[in-house]
């Protein structure tokens, strides 16, 4: 040791001694350990030092020693029982003389880089700051381096009683969806194939006189929200555009916490009860045998299960009809599916059901075009959305709301607990309460859209719960999926999934835990914390208080026996066209089926819902019409009046051409002056043109000059746009086989076609300008000279529109 170190040692010691012999240092060594203490409660004044961490260590100690005297007993204690407990009262809370007091170690005044600069804030939780704090960017940087009961029944929840909420008790249920929401790692079991977006929901008005719910308390109000629309079926690399119910989440990142609205494009479900879930997923998913069909319902297990589940017949109308294959996740419809409450500040309750609508107009594929679109870009609906709002025309979705008391619900013929009914908007219209707009795209695939934990569990004050089976049994099943999925309890800690709002709380450890709590206070009550964090009281969340007397039972209320009224309705409610692309998805999915009996089963429960309907499929598949379906109940079924709003062409949208896809077919001695003016008219509207040739290269145009092709007839095909517009030059030979079955396939999948300057390329695709009763088809376009500014007005109108139907309806001319 050197002289000068010694010295400075001794100094040290010299001055220590000095203040011991000067201050009371009693008790000091308790104070600097960690078990025991003397009787008397007078602390030392000091720890024999004038270190400042002894001092830190001495105030801290001291500190909480007061904080516990503070607290000599459990005030809220008398109101937890009897009628005082239905009020909770708001926890008891004392301040501490010395922000020490609370924290865990006298050392969390040392800053480092790591831990921080030293100076806590008492009462903040800064994890669920904006996401900036995590965002990462790596421009310019170099890289660098870096886990046997017997079953008697198997249908049902254990409930209390038969429309009562599902027992917390129930083994079986608990057992079988947990084993079910583990069975596969690490992607999701269902909703695996996704994309997903920021945006903020504004609030029309308030609704303060039916919810306290956050995003809808005042006019004006935004909440940012990210939003996840997935496929069901198919795996995580399965194509966008298969036939399957489409998922529809937004998390709302409110004021009062997160608020997981988790719902489908489709507003009703296959089935009653949770307890089937896990059978119709193993079911629907491929066959365990020999792990096909990839994110396909055509398949033997999918519709044996549902030919014996005959509540499923609902839904799977909605599943074969154009509903199933949407033209874009911008263009589709999404529904919360169950029934919920809202309560206001007066703990009163209505009913709810949640409808978003696409202000783009709720519009689909064929199923032609959609089979193919899985061939030229599986990634079609991701990239649809991706490009959209990096373009900016950002997907907008109005949040409507049919609220009904449940002494309306209780008049209706159906039950609204059953999630295979809706509430026809006849009986209760949709009211718009506010907008949401998708405004950002992810920074990170994987961080964002693969780690978001979507929960039907996650509620926040003025939200909440009906006794739907199904939603009772999603409120584990969700939950309990993430801990497996994404590592651990800690799930919400991931930075997408913590809320704007603060955390506070006695959960501590598990895997992946990130929040570092001060303090030795896990548990509540408590003193050594001065009570911290307390209970909120009237201000936290407060379950709807529902009256309720029954036996605990495993079944069904009587009104959920009815399986065929509400597909009668969806039936009656679709156009003629959509009515056969219906029968042609029954066919299909069908004719894939192996087992005849199977086949013959399913129309049978066709034959409870229209004769033309299951005369339709039986004739598709050869065989004759079966007898109908047995009835689950005596009740009479009731009947609907048709339900305009349950078809898409009741739904065109109010953003005209805007992100529509136009292909703009061009070839040697074109007019430039023409596409130029084409092509700016759809750009200034939204839309998106693109110069389509042979191959990519300059042509030269009329005048003698340059045209770029931006994109090839292979490489972007027919099904990848929204319409079409021709342009022959004069002086070069018509475009070739691959532009006429462009052509043949925008009018096979009807789209709207414009020729400009020459009929030949319509002629040879056979595409005629009217239908086959001589109707001229407003989608055919012709201009035999130069382009008509009324005609690309017409075009324009057509591609705003939905597709002209009518050609399917002609015997083919192609």
């Amino acid at each position: 040791m050197s002289d000068l170190s010694k010295t400075a040692k001794s100094k040290s010691r010299k001055k220590d001694t000095t203040d011991a012999n000067n201050q009371d240092t009693a008790g000091a060594g308790s104070m600097l350990s960690t078990v025991a203490g003397p009787s008397s409660s007078q602390p030392p004044q000091s720890l024999g030092s004038d270190d400042l961490i002894k001092r830190r260590l001495l105030d801290k100690t001291v500190g909480g020693q007061q904080l516990a005297e503070k607290v000599p007993s459990n005030l809220n204690k008398p109101h937890e029982y009897g009628e005082a407990s239905r009020t909770p009262l708001t926890g008891a809370i004392v301040e501490p003389d010395s922000p020490s007091a609370g924290g865990s170690t006298s050392t969390e005044i040392v800053d480092s880089p790591k831990t921080g600069d030293g100076m806590p804030t008492p009462g903040s939780n800064p994890t669920v700051d904006s996401l900036d704090r995590v965002r990462v960017d790596s421009s310019n940087q170099p890289l660098t381096t870096n886990q046997g009961v017997r079953i008697s029944d198997n249908q049902h929840s254990l409930k209390i009683g038969l429309r009562g909420p599902t027992a917390l008790e129930d083994f079986i249920l608990r057992e079988k969806i947990t084993h079910f929401d583990h069975e596969r790692i690490p992607e999701r079991v269902v909703h695996a194939r996704g994309s997903a977006a920021h945006g903020y929901f504004e609030a029309y008005r308030a609704l303060t006189e039916f919810t306290i719910a956050a995003p809808f308390s005042e006019e004006g109000k935004r909440t940012p929200v990210f939003t996840r629309f997935s496929t069901v079926a198919g795996e995580r690399g399965s194509a966008d555009t298969v036939r399957d119910v489409r998922g529809f989440a937004v998390k709302f990142y409110t004021d009062q916490g997160n608020w997981d609205l988790v719902g489908n494009n489709i507003p009703v479900f296959f089935i009653q009860d949770a307890m089937k879930f896990p059978d119709l997923v193993h079911a629907v998913k491929p066959e365990p045998h020999h792990a096909i069909p990839q994110a396909s319902s055509a398949h033997d297990t999918f519709w044996d299960f549902v030919s014996l589940m005959p509540e499923s017949t609902h839904m799977l109308l909605w599943q074969m009809s154009d509903r199933a294959i949407p033209r874009s996740y911008r263009t589709m419809q999404g529904f919360g599916v169950h029934t919920f409450r809202l309560v206001n500040a007066d703990g009163q309750s209505v009913f709810c059901k949640f409808h978003w609508t696409p202000l783009a107009g709720t519009h689909s594929l064929v199923w032609d075009e959609s089979a193919k679109i899985i061939g030229a870009d599986p990634d079609f609906h991701r990239r649809d959305l991706w490009e959209a709002i990096e373009a900016g025309a950002f997907p907008e979705y109005e949040l409507g709301l049919q609220i009904f008391t449940e002494d309306t619900a209780n008049r209706f013929s159906f039950d609204v607990l059953d999630p295979t009914k809706l509430v026809p908007e006849e009986l209760v219209p949709v009211t718009p309460v506010g907008k949401m707009v998708l405004n950002r795209n992810p920074d990170n695939f994987f961080a964002e859209t693969e780690q978001v934990a979507f929960c039907t569990a996650h509620v926040v004050p003025g939200i909440d719960f009906s006794n739907d089976p199904l939603l009772q049994g999603r409120i584990h099943s969700y939950v309990d999926t993430q801990i497996s999925r994404l590592g651990g309890a800690n799930f919400h800690e991931i930075p997408i999934n913590s809320p704007v709002a603060q955390v506070h709380n006695n959960q501590r450890d598990g895997m992946h835990r990130q929040a570092i709590n001060r303090g030795r206070v896990n548990y509540e009550p408590n003193s050594l914390a001065g009570g911290c964090p307390f209970q909120a009281g009237m201000s936290g969340y407060k379950s709807y208080p529902e009256p309720i007397a029954e036996d605990k039972v495993r079944g069904n209320p009587e009104l959920f026996s009815d399986h065929y009224s509400q597909a009668r309705l969806f039936w009656q409610s679709q156009s003629p066209a959509e009515q056969m692309h219906i029968i042609n998805a029954f066919r299909f999915e069908l004719t894939r089926v192996q087992t005849p009996a199977i086949r013959a089963r399913v129309v049978s429960l066709l034959v409870n819902v229209n004769d033309v309907l299951a005369n339709g499929v039986a004739d598709g598949l050869g065989i004759a019409l079966p007898p109908a379906m047995p009835l689950a109940s005596n009740l009479p079924i009731p009947s609907y009046p048709p339900s305009p709003g349950l078809s898409l062409l009741s739904r065109p949208g109010t953003t005209g051409i805007a992100t529509r896809r136009v292909a703009i077919l061009i070839n040697e001695g074109v007019g430039k002056e023409c596409v130029t003016a084409i092509y700016d008219d759809l750009l200034s509207e939204g839309a998106v043109p693109r110069l389509v040739g042979s191959r990519l290269g300059k042509i030269k145009t009329a005048d003698g000059s340059i045209l770029d092709i931006e994109i090839t007839l292979e490489a972007g095909p027919s099904v990848l746009y929204d319409g079409v517009i021709i342009m022959q030059g004069e002086t070069s030979p018509p475009h070739n086989m691959d532009a006429l079955d462009f052509v043949q396939q925008q009018y096979r999948h009807c789209k709207p076609v414009y020729a400009i300057g020459d009929e030949l390329l319509l002629a040879l695709a056979r595409v005629p300008a009217t239908y086959a009763n001589g109707t001229v088809d407003p989608a055919v376009i012709v201009d035999q000279k130069k382009m008509e500014r009324s005609s690309l007005a017409q075009f324009k109108t057509a591609l705003a529109a939905h597709r002209p139907f009518m050609r399917e309806q002609d015997p083919s001319t192609m």
